[in-house]
């Protein structure tokens, strides 16, 4: 039997390590290793390359954990031989032949489109459309995650790398239903392409922060299976 497995995860957009909080103390109280990657949202090869450096940080069989375009990220750098698990949370997965932006462009877009603004070639969510990207946050909560909003370079979605993982690899999906940023359908169809474990929350597009301990149920199923 292998060791404990780590758990790496990966953040999207409007966002930072900081939106695993409510995850983090449950996984390392099992003994777990855990590492949030912290990626710029400059380039995707980049982000990319600081998912692989936080895989590589970790011993033992990895569960790379992504939620929405952390989803991508994980999809790429899931390629690592120590990868074991990938666990999708309200996230992208595209193929090969598709950018982040062809593979949400698939399905109408949501809610939360209305409410960005470009700046300094990046995208800010306004906060307008906060209540669509974590409505079933406290108030507070919610103006907390606005204010760790970590903008993104305009063209992000635009970019590609090579690899796929989930092909090859196991895969768990979280659906958030009541998801405003990512069209639910798209998480749907996306779990069923890869032939995903699925999970259905009836969450925004943060179950990590509205349903933690669903989430935690849902890493720890995916973990089981590399120990």
């Amino acid at each position: 039997m292998a060791g404990k497995a780590s758990i790496v995860l990966a953040h999207g957009l409007w966002a930072d390590g900081s939106c695993f909080a409510k995850l983090i103390p449950a996984l390392q109280a099992e003994g777990r290793e855990v590492f949030a990657s912290q990626h710029g949202l400059d380039s995707l090869a980049g982000d990319v390359d600081c998912v692989t450096r936080a895989i590589n940080h970790v011993p033992g069989p990895v569960v790379l954990v992504g939620h929405s375009y952390g989803g991508t990220l994980i999809t790429k750098a899931g390629v690592h031989d120590r990868v074991g698990a990938l666990v999708y949370i309200c996230a992208l997965a595209p193929d090969d032949d598709e950018t982040s932006q062809q593979h949400l462009a698939a399905f109408p877009s949501s809610p939360v489109f209305d409410h960005l603004e470009v700046t300094d070639n990046r995208i800010y969510l306004k906060e307008s459309g906060i209540g669509d990207f974590c409505g079933d946050l406290p108030l507070e909560e919610q103006k907390l995650v606005l204010a760790t909003a970590n903008p993104p370079i305009a063209d992000l979605f635009d970019q590609q790398v090579p690899g796929n993982a989930w092909r090859a690899k196991p895969s768990w999906y979280i659906v958030g239903t009541q998801d405003r940023t990512v069209n639910p359908d798209r998480e749907r169809a996306s779990a069923e392409r890869m032939k995903a474990t699925t999970v259905s929350l009836d969450s925004s597009h943060v179950p990590m922060l509205s349903q933690p301990n669903a989430v935690l149920e849902v890493i720890r199923n995916a973990a089981k299976t590399l120990e």
